[in-house]
């Protein structure tokens, strides 16, 4: 989930708009107090007022998603056994799958692109987490 600032929505339409916020915050991890900070940056930047406002909106987009993904991932680690294993039960599944596939020789792009995703969002999103306690 570790995804950084420049790779977000509205750090994407920021540096399509050649600005300068990009440039000084793009490798920084998004968090809200960072957000918060951008929200103030984007306010005082000189641009059109329809590019702030899509920006903007662009901005409560990103900080809704990490909202959710936060609310996922907590309701995730309470519960019963099942919902606590899901994730690593998943990645066990297309770890198997992907050697299963490589063994005996077939395509593997779809699998691969999926293995990817989830080992960079098993492995990033525990880090995330045990950085942010």
């Amino acid at each position: 989930m570790a995804k950084k600032f420049k790779d977000t929505k509205v750090g994407i339409f920021l540096a399509s708009n050649r600005s300068s916020i990009v440039d000084t915050l793009g490798s920084a991890l998004p968090d809200k107090g960072l957000l918060a900070i951008v929200k103030n940056l984007i306010n005082k930047q000189p641009m059109p007022i329809k590019d702030k406002e899509m920006a903007l909106r662009l901005l409560d987009q990103d900080i809704t998603q990490m909202q959710e993904i936060t609310k996922r991932w907590q309701s995730d680690s309470t519960g019963n056994w099942l919902t606590k294993s899901v994730r690593p039960i998943t990645l066990l599944f297309f770890s198997i799958s992907y050697v299963i596939g490589w063994y005996l020789e077939y395509s593997l792009d779809n699998i691969t692109g999926i293995l990817s995703l989830l080992i960079a969002a098993y492995f990033g999103g525990r880090s995330y987490e045990k950085t942010r306690k």
